[in-house]
């Protein structure tokens, strides 16, 4: 059975698209068929992925590809089309089979508003019942036609009625941060945004209206998977004390304040699935990526995650070959640790 990853944080610049490329493929590299959604209409992941540097790209893509992304997948909802939602023909990623990209576009943003006003559960409602349903039903069906395990959603970094809707109709979610001032902050603002979000989506839940659309609002609640530390600078293996300082800020908050808002929310694992991941770090934290520094520039050129970089694609000799080569085998490491994990808490969570 398919399972829906969200990776979402509402700040920005924490590599919430690096890491949902990074962990798709190597979910796919341990023989997992995955799907990744592009739902942030920045389009990074899919500019990735395909290889583009600039809109007349994605320009020529959409031309080519008309019904090739998400917006024209959910077209029929959102702009009252005499026909239904059907599951996109995606993209399979080059150089890793079992991985698929639902490309995402750039107008996506423009569906917001609509979405948002159906959201409000008000008297509208009725005229506007397929939209919150909508979404989910487009990933359901499009997972179901490429028979994949997961799927993974890169998220826009904001509060808006599209996240809303992505997260709480997801089985699970992973928030990817940074050790600075603004991921603390993060952590305080989404400790007091979820419980909303689930509120809302529980009366959307036993709505009678979305019951009966033609795309009901699923029944879901969504888990927190745990967190991801990025983008730091180590020194002889570990972060530097000015990082530091921020990783346990974010922990702290996340310990004392996230999870226990969370819990009795059920957003939350069981406590002996987490326990059962025996690398787990403080605060819920199941990596710490430092700087991938010179390697993003090749694994960006090359559309290749950096643990997947070949010595060619490296591009270097001697000494610096060699140090890239070992920082290649440390992000391998911690990747290949971070998709087992993930593996691991899912299955237990799911019993099966």
């Amino acid at each position: 059975m398919t399972k829906r990853v969200a990776l979402f944080n509402h700040k920005g610049g924490v590599s919430k698209t690096t890491t949902t490329f990074h962990l798709g493929w190597m979910l796919a590299s341990l023989g997992h068929r995955v799907l990744l959604v592009d739902a942030d209409p920045q389009c990074n992941l899919s500019g990735m992925i395909l290889g583009f540097k600039g809109e007349s790209e994605f320009e020529k893509f959409y031309q080519s590809n008309v019904a090739r992304n998400i917006r024209a997948g959910l077209a029929p909802a959102f702009e009252s089309q005499p026909r239904a939602i059907e599951a996109v023909e995606c993209v399979a990623v080059e150089g890793q089979q079992n991985l698929y990209l639902l490309p995402g576009h750039i107008r996506l943003s423009e569906y917001e508003v609509t979405l948002g006003i159906a959201q409000e559960l008000s008297g509208s409602i009725q005229t506007l019942q397929n939209l919150p349903g909508s979404i989910s039903y487009l990933l359901d069906i499009t997972a179901e036609k490429y028979d994949v395990e997961y799927v993974l959603i890169d998220m826009n970094p904001s509060l808006s009625s599209i996240n809303q809707n992505l997260l709480m109709t997801s089985d699970y979610f992973l928030v990817p941060t940074s050790p600075d001032y603004f991921s603390v902050m993060a952590i305080e603002s989404l400790t007091s945004v979820l419980p909303r979000w689930h509120a809302w989506s529980i009366r959307a839940q036993q709505n009678q209206t979305l019951k009966q659309a033609n795309y009901p609002y699923p029944v879901r609640t969504p888990k927190l998977l745990g967190t991801i530390i990025q983008k730091y600078r180590p020194r002889k293996g570990s972060p530097t004390v000015g990082f530091q300082k921020w990783i346990d800020s974010i922990n702290e908050r996340v310990e004392k304040h996230f999870v226990p808002t969370l819990e009795p929310l059920g957003m939350c694992l069981k406590k002996q699935s987490y326990e059962a991941v025996a690398d787990l770090l403080p605060g819920y934290c199941l990596a710490q990526i430092s700087d991938f520094n010179t390697l993003i520039t090749k694994s960006q050129d090359t559309r290749t995650p950096v643990f997947a970089l070949t010595d060619k694609q490296l591009g270097n000799v001697g000494t610096v070959l060699v140090g890239d080569q070992a920082k290649r085998q440390e992000f391998n490491g911690v990747f290949t640790n971070l998709a087992n994990d993930v593996i691991k808490l899912i299955s237990n969570e799911s019993g099966s």
